[in-house]
């Protein structure tokens, strides 16, 4: 999972995956350990599967509740208003845009 998470920070490759019991379709931005000590990945959201525009948001995703994890062959090339590693709430960072 690490390694396909890497690939689409790297790639700025869109991921899709199940959390919380909905598919989600983010754009990646940091994957981290949080202050908890936990990997964590914070992305923007762009769907959830929801009620559209409410959907997107920055998130932070616990990598060990992620599920069915894809990497898409779509890609972004702005980086999200907003971004910034340091916003990631991260403690330690793996690899970010």
């Amino acid at each position: 999972m690490e390694l396909t998470i890497k690939t689409a920070i790297e790639n700025r490759q869109l991921l899709s995956f199940e959390y919380k019991k909905k598919n989600r379709l983010v754009e990646p931005y940091t994957f981290g350990e949080n202050s908890s000590g936990k990997d964590t990945l914070s992305a923007f959201q762009i769907e959830d599967g929801g009620d559209g525009s409410a959907d997107m948001c920055w998130r932070q995703f616990p990598v060990r509740e992620i599920k069915n994890l894809k990497l898409l062959d779509t890609k972004f090339e702005e980086l999200r208003e907003g971004y910034h590693p340091d916003n990631a709430k991260m403690s330690f960072i793996y690899w970010t845009v």
